[in-house]
């Protein structure tokens, strides 16, 4: 199964209007998300550091260090996510290697990116 194909058959799926907030910096997480559609814009304050399209992911550090929110997102225009919660995840991760690379580079990217603007 592709990316796509995981985030279009997820259990959870959430429309969101444009503006919406998915998450704020600082909330308690216990789900990473997939772009289905539309974009999403991660920000740190008022910077923005990213924007999403489908097949990427965000909020995965949620699951993974189980800390809060370390960015806000943000639907760019109207979206659809799939949400993912730690038992998908690790299902996901075990069912659908190119998942867990998918995440990791989609993670890696972003790191790279902000450490590079500093």
């Amino acid at each position: 199964m592709t990316v796509r194909g995981v985030f279009a058959s997820a259990d959870e799926t959430r429309t969101l209007a444009a503006g919406e907030v998915v998450f704020a910096a600082g909330d308690e997480g216990h789900q990473m998300f997939g772009v289905v559609s539309g974009s999403i814009e991660l920000r740190d304050g008022d910077a923005v550091v990213g924007v999403l399209g489908p097949e990427d992911t965000f909020g995965e550090l949620a699951i993974i260090s189980k800390g809060p929110r370390t960015l806000t997102a943000v639907a760019v225009e109207d979206s659809v996510v799939a949400a993912i919660d730690e038992r998908t995840f690790l299902f996901l991760v075990h069912e659908t290697p190119t998942f867990a690379l998918q995440v990791m580079r989609s993670l890696a990217a972003r790191l790279r990116e902000r450490e590079s603007g500093r």
